[in-house]
C-alpha cells in the first residue's frame, strides 16, 4: 500500500506537467488536414460543415486547416461548379484561410482539367499526390480527420 501512494503522486505529477503543456500549445494555431475521398454529396456536405464547425470553435486566426482531395474525393469541387451551397460554402472556408488541396495523381487518372472541371483550382492548389500530402502533413503536426 505504501508503494502506491508515491505512483499516484508521481502520476499527479505528470498530469500536472501535461496540462502545462496543452495550455502553452493553446497560443499556436490549431493545425488540421481534413482527408476527402469519397463522392457521396451528402459525406461532402458534411466535411464541409465540419470543417466550418471547427472554424467556429477556434476561430480563423487560430487555425491552419487544409482539405486535401484525391480520388472520388475531387468530386467536392465537380459539386461546388453545379451547386451553389456547395460553391458558396467552399468560397467562404478559402475566404477563412482554408487550403483546399487537389491530387495531381487523380486529375491525370481521371483525365480532369482542374481549370474547366472543378471549381476555383489554381496551380498551387495542386499537390502532387493527395495520400502524401496527409501523410507529410501529419509529419509537420497537422491532426488527421476523415469526416
Amino acid at each position: 500500500m505504501r508503494k502506491a501512494v508515491p505512483l499516484v503522486l508521481l502520476g499527479l505529477l505528470a498530469l500536472g506537467a501535461t496540462g502545462c503543456a496543452t495550455t502553452a500549445a493553446k497560443d499556436d494555431k490549431m493545425k488540421a488536414v481534413y482527408h476527402i475521398n469519397s463522392d457521396d454529396p451528402k459525406t461532402l456536405k458534411a466535411a464541409l460543415g465540419n470543417v466550418q464547425n471547427h472554424l467556429n470553435a477556434v476561430g480563423k486566426d487560430k487555425a491552419d486547416i487544409k482539405v486535401v482531395m484525391h480520388g472520388n474525393g475531387l468530386a467536392m469541387l465537380q459539386l461546388a461548379k453545379s451547386d451553389e451551397d456547395v460553391k458558396a460554402k467552399v468560397d467562404k472556408l478559402k475566404l477563412d484561410g482554408v487550403a483546399f488541396n487537389v491530387c495531381a495523381n487523380t486529375l491525370k487518372g481521371k483525365k480532369l482539367n482542374y481549370k474547366t472541371d472543378l471549381h476555383d483550382v489554381s496551380d498551387k492548389d495542386i499537390v502532387p499526390s493527395g495520400v502524401a500530402e496527409i501523410a507529410i502533413l501529419q509529419g509537420k503536426g497537422y491532426a488527421y480527420i476523415k469526416p
